[in-house]
């Protein structure tokens, strides 16, 4: 069975390493019902699989996060703090610091999420065209 990557923005070979903050700026579709950003090795290798859901079946707006070992989901981590909109251009920091990723949300809020995959740089980066990127940069 083929996967088709044609609704996923992703860059490969990138060297993100402790220390770094991914700074991602994107609008959200109208018509969204979650969207995610990847962190990893490659895509079967997530480290951070952050997935904004705005109707979870089990717990309606939530951020779950999560990761991805040899092509298997974990355990994920849920945080019902949702401050996203339909429509809204929002801002996302991610920073890697070895141990964990630090999510810093739109509202200033910080979710924490462990590198269970225990990985010293990131490698690999995808996000759903459900977010329409404007720009990304590391620092």
């Amino acid at each position: 069975m083929t996967k088709s990557f044609v609704n996923v923005f992703e860059v490969h070979n990138m060297d993100m390493k402790q220390g770094d903050t991914l700074k991602i700026q994107g609008r959200i579709r109208d018509d969204a019902d979650k969207f995610a950003v990847n962190l990893g090795s490659c895509v079967d290798h997530i480290a951070l699989h952050f997935n904004p859901r705005f109707h979870d079946e089990r717990d309606g707006a939530v951020i779950v996060c999560n990761s991805k070992r040899h092509g298997s989901w974990e355990s994920d981590q849920r945080d019902s703090n949702f401050p996203f909109s339909h429509g809204a251009e929002v801002k996302i920091q991610i920073t890697f610091t070895g141990e964990n990723f630090e999510i810093k949300l739109p509202n200033g809020d910080v979710i924490v999420f462990p590198n269970r995959l225990a990985l010293d740089k990131i490698t690999y980066l995808s996000v759903d065209k459900i977010f329409k990127m404007i720009s990304f940069k590391f620092s």
